[in-house]
């Protein structure tokens, strides 16, 4: 299969970025996909390969030659069991996203996705964008349950997109956190960045993307929070990273920082997180959407052991 070659002027937004960290953002291809092309000469600047550590600048023009699109969906062409249509019409489809499911197809990712779920229940997906993330506007983690907007036509893609970038899309997410949060309220607004050591990870690092993060406790438990959240931006693990640096890690999100023990008793092996709210104009008609999904059935049983109070 041919692979596609791309010439870019590098947008103002990036400028003064790394090239991977730029051109993650402008080809919506992972940092790791990135990384590859540069050590394969296939990302070049006046002819010559560029290196990771590179910055760019406004209007830099940038060719790379785009690695291979997947030529299959990891999922059996099968409805997926669990993906509920809450919202659905000509120009988009919203889905409340089960846990163990990714947005997208991805290299190294063999389980079921929302594009291929959607597409084998027969619905017409946007072929905007990169191939592999085809009407995808915005991404929930694997193990993160909820609300998903997937455009089905082009130009609910694009106006989507543009609302994404300009907050025009109002996210309320609801996270249990360890220990009660003092105060009660407030706004965490900490840059976040890749991890300097672990790539699987992000992190508040100084020099990190602006990462804006609203909250408010809803009730508290005895060792834990339920916590409303509201996101002004939408970075990779933001919610995660976040609470984490405040000393509060979600229960069950061991990979920063939860205490496996509580997780266990609570019987959470995931992050307790689930994209509760969105709040957004439709794409065309510009009617106000407010669409809700209920707490995932793990999450509740969570709750109900927290209620009883069996916790020693």
């Amino acid at each position: 299969m041919s692979r596609e070659a791309r010439t870019l002027s590098v947008p103002e937004g990036v400028a003064g970025e790394r090239i991977d960290s730029a051109l993650t953002r402008v080809l919506g291809l992972s940092r790791t996909a990135i990384v590859k092309l540069l050590e394969d000469g296939d990302i070049t600047t006046s002819g010559r390969a560029m290196a990771k550590s590179e910055r760019v600048t406004s209007g830099q023009v940038i060719d790379v030659l785009m690695p291979e699109p997947l030529n299959q969906d990891p999922i059996p062409l099968t409805p997926l069991d669990g993906l509920r249509v809450v919202y659905d019409d000509e120009h988009i489809v919203v889905v409340d996203k089960p846990v163990g499911c990714a947005a997208h197809p991805s290299p190294g990712w063999m389980g079921p996705t929302v594009v291929g779920a959607l597409m084998a229940a027969g619905y017409t997906i946007s072929t905007s964008g990169p191939a592999e993330r085809a009407g995808i506007v915005h991404r929930l983690d694997v193990g993160t349950s909820g609300l998903m907007i997937v455009a089905k036509t082009d130009v609910a893609y694009t106006r989507l997109k543009e609302a994404f970038r300009n907050h025009e899309v109002e996210k309320t997410y609801h996270a249990l956190v360890q220990g009660h949060m003092d105060p009660v309220s407030g706004t965490i607004d900490a840059p976040i960045d890749r991890h300097p050591k672990e790539d699987h990870r992000f992190a508040v690092i100084a020099e990190g993307k602006e990462s804006i993060t609203h909250y408010e406790v809803i009730e508290f438990y005895r060792s834990v929070s339920l916590v409303k959240v509201e996101l002004e931006t939408g970075r990779t693990h933001q919610i995660r990273v976040h609470f984490s640096a405040l000393n509060h890690p979600l229960v069950g999100d061991t990979t920063y920082g939860a205490d496996p023990v509580l997780g266990k008793s609570l019987a959470m092996s995931r992050p307790w997180l689930h994209a509760l709210e969105l709040r957004f104009k439709h794409p065309v008609s510009s009617e106000e959407l407010i669409l809700n999904a209920p707490y995932a059935p793990d999450l509740q049983a969570c709750l109900a052991l927290l209620s009883e109070a069996v916790l020693p």
